[in-house]
């Protein structure tokens, strides 16, 4: 079951972190993780050169709350039927991360850990998302190259990280809410 089980105790044993800043525009993205061959699979894309913000850039699906939302999760389900084709029913959430704010383009997101079922019938929506990227989570875990540098927001000093796994390079935003849920996921 992908460990589900596991993943769902650990997020709901903690209370993620909330961002509060009414600079930030709210955003909220799914953390899909599937099995595939016995192993946990989790579901990335690259956003296309259409898309307004963070170009080419490795993310996981979503988006910007709309006025039609009802909360955060049903902006990161809304988003990923639109961009990858995902029906919220399929959707199992697991729980939630902390909040996690992008440095230069100032949306504050709050991620999703949902789990869906595999084989799936993804539907690219080629206008957003020009690549689906399907990783192994221990790999992510065990076998990456993980870089770590500082950036400097607002005076304060933040830690980024840079993934590279299989030709594919994950920063920014993405990579911090993947480097978190690593640390809960493998903290033993």
């Amino acid at each position: 079951m992908c460990m589900q089980k596991r993943i769902t105790e650990i997020l709901s044993s903690r209370e993620p972190r909330r961002i509060q800043d009414e600079r930030l525009t709210p955003a909220a993205v799914l953390f899909l993780v599937f099995e595939k061959e016995a192993e946990c699979q989790v579901l990335l894309t690259r956003r296309s050169e259409n898309v307004a913000y963070h170009k080419g850039e490795v993310s996981f699906p979503g988006g910007t709350i709309d006025p039609d939302d009802s909360n955060l999760l049903h902006t990161a389900l809304r988003e990923g039927a639109e961009e990858i084709g995902v029906d919220p029913r399929d959707v199992t959430i697991l729980g939630r991360l902390d909040d996690i704010f992008t440095v230069t383009t100032g949306f504050v997101i709050t991620p999703y850990v949902g789990r869906i079922p595999y084989p799936y019938d993804f539907q690219i929506n080629a206008e957003e998302i020009s690549e689906l990227i399907i990783l192994p989570l221990r790999a992510l875990a065990e076998d990456c190259d993980v870089e770590t540098s500082k950036v400097i927001w607002e005076g304060k000093n933040l830690k980024a990280y840079h993934f590279y796994i299989r030709g594919h390079i994950i920063w920014g935003a993405t990579a911090r809410i993947l480097k978190q849920f690593l640390d809960l996921i493998y903290k033993e």
